[in-house]
């Protein structure tokens, strides 16, 4: 079977990602619409189908940028970093709470990911990898953990006066073990 991976984006499709996540950003995912996107840009919607053949492309153009910038500040938190798996949740909660519109596009569906630019995803999980020593279950479950965790701020499901902070510092010293 061919691979259905786009093409690296055009200028005019770059626009277009940074105008649905301002969206995302600003108006929450039930305003990100063709229709929306192309008014914010001054444009007619059939116009996006141009660039992207369906909405389903443009989520995962979303999603493969989203992953990029994840992957820069992960390695930032990483480098040089004494303690990189707290480094890692401090820097993905953040991201998770300051996009949490993005943040659930990115991890709320299945996750097409023979749309996706190639490599975005494992270059954002990368460091995760790294950081729980180059062993693949421990940073899924790290990762699975974070998930959880940010999922759960996100929607307010902590108990009133939990201290989600310690809660969170719990999880990355179970992680950091070994």
């Amino acid at each position: 079977m061919a691979s259905s991976a786009p093409e690296p984006l055009t200028p005019r499709a770059r626009q277009i990602v940074a105008a649905a996540r301002e969206i995302l950003d600003d108006e929450g995912r039930e305003a990100l619409t063709m229709r929306r996107i192309a008014d914010r840009l001054g444009i007619r919607a059939p116009s996006l189908y141009k660039h992207f053949p369906d909405k389903q492309a443009l989520e995962a153009a979303i999603i493969s940028a989203a992953f990029e910038q994840q992957a820069v500040l992960f390695e930032n938190a990483i480098e040089g970093s004494a303690d990189p798996l707290a480094a890692l949740a401090s820097v993905y909660r953040a991201y998770a709470r300051a996009h949490p519109d993005l943040y659930r596009l990115m991890t709320d569906q299945e996750l097409r990911r023979d749309l996706l630019a190639p490599g975005a995803e494992a270059r954002a999980g990368l460091p995760i990898y790294l950081a729980t020593g180059k062993d693949a279950d421990r940073a899924r479950a790290a990762w699975a953990f974070a998930h959880g965790m940010a999922l759960l701020e996100l929607t307010n499901r902590f108990p009133p006066g939990a201290d989600i902070d310690a809660a969170w510092e719990a999880g990355v010293t179970a992680f950091r073990g070994r």
